[in-house]
């Protein structure tokens, strides 16, 4: 009975020096390339976009037609102790595309009026510690009836 024996050819030369390194480069590659598939991330921005320096062009004493050509239409104004414009926004994010969004931020820009039409005050809200809070002078409201409006904006939008 005669053996036969079968003997596989292997690459000699360059052929064989670049095999492993080929190898290698295809194992450091795959989580890279796998990793890819789980990092789509997605951020929204909904409503009111604070354009970069906005707030510095208003100053206290300008008035309403001034603040309409720098921020533009409110998007809601109330007469709680006089006049009020409000800019809703809300930023949220999704991991996957299949994922739904989770509100991150929101903030309402809130600028107030005196009697005569003229900027009163400022403030940017959100929500800090659970609470209603103003990042422009660093304060949290108190009571009354502009807390109670603006937990109805952010309530409205499930943040608070």
């Amino acid at each position: 009975m005669m053996s036969t024996k079968t003997t596989i050819a292997r690459p000699r030369g360059r052929l064989a020096r670049l095999a492993p390194a080929f190898a290698l480069g295809c194992v450091l590659a795959a989580p890279l390339a796998l990793a890819g598939c789980g990092g789509f991330g997605e951020t929204l921005q909904r409503g009111y976009v604070l354009p970069e320096g906005a707030l510095e062009q208003i100053p206290i004493g300008a008035t309403q037609e001034q603040v309409l050509i720098v921020l533009g239409t409110p998007s809601t104004v109330a007469t709680v102790d006089g006049d009020a414009f409000y800019y809703i926004s809300q930023k949220a994010e999704r991991s996957a595309a299949f994922m739904p969004h989770q509100t991150v931020d929101q903030r309402v820009i809130a600028v107030y009026f005196d009697k005569e039409r003229k900027v009163a005050r400022l403030a940017n809200y959100g929500i800090k510690d659970g609470k209603v809070f103003d990042y422009l002078s660093q304060t949290t409201e108190t009571g009354g009836e502009r807390l109670n409006y603006l937990r109805g904006i952010f309530r409205n939008f499930k943040m608070f």
